[in-house]
């Protein structure tokens, strides 16, 4: 598993590829800006990218420009964006040219070993990654013309873990139910949203979109 690292944090960048190499993954580079880390998965075509939001110059979101420009030149490149701060916003944006490699986490997660390997691990191989902070945030802001009002708060429950990339196994063993419920309970919501005659991982992802993009 090849990653760069794209922070302008010397400590953190550092620090954080220590961790990944700790993780047992291989740590292909780091870059200090947006042009560094373009140049750099121009070079060494790595499975993923982790990438501070806020880099050089400006400190505001070149890090989400730099993931965007990296999905649209090189499809096959995992993202994972990284975030100071909880910016729902910054979530849905990313998400908006699809949500298969793709992962937003906050870095005060980051000293959970086998959570930021899991993560990179599931971008890599196409999931989509959500941090629950984030996922908690959406959920919490329901508004009266929200598509999703039909749906039951078990529903909502499950929808909210689809949005952090879990599996029905993964959903089921966080709400203590069985993974023949977790189906019927996703099957329930593609009807609910509309979504018929699909591949399921299409619809799933359609599911996520339509709950991000009411909050």
């Amino acid at each position: 598993m090849r990653v760069v690292v794209a922070d302008d944090a010397l400590l953190l960048r550092e620090g954080l590829a220590r961790l990944l190499i700790e993780a047992g993954l291989d740590v292909v580079g780091l870059a200090a800006d947006a042009e560094q880390l373009l140049t750099l998965v121009e070079a060494q075509q790595p499975d993923v990218a982790i990438v501070d939001i806020r880099m050089p110059p400006t400190h505001t979101n070149e890090g989400l420009h730099a993931a965007r420009a990296i999905r649209a030149r090189w499809p096959n490149v995992g993202i994972i964006v990284l975030s100071q701060y909880l910016q729902p916003s910054y979530a849905f944006e990313l998400l908006e040219g699809g949500t298969e490699g793709i992962g937003y986490l906050l870095k005060d997660r980051l000293s959970d070993l086998d959570e930021l390997s899991s993560s990179v691990r599931r971008v890599a191989e196409g999931g989509c990654v959500l941090d629950p902070t984030v996922v908690a945030r959406l959920v919490d802001q329901p508004r009266d013309d929200d598509p999703l009002h039909e749906l039951s708060q078990r529903e909502r429950e499950v929808l909210s873990l689809m949005a952090e990339g879990k599996s029905n196994k993964a959903i089921g063993e966080t709400l203590w139910i069985t993974e023949h419920t977790v189906e019927k309970h996703v099957n329930s919501i593609f009807t609910k949203l509309g979504l018929h005659s699909s591949p399921d991982e299409h619809r799933r992802v359609l599911a996520v979109l339509s709950y991000l993009e009411t909050r």
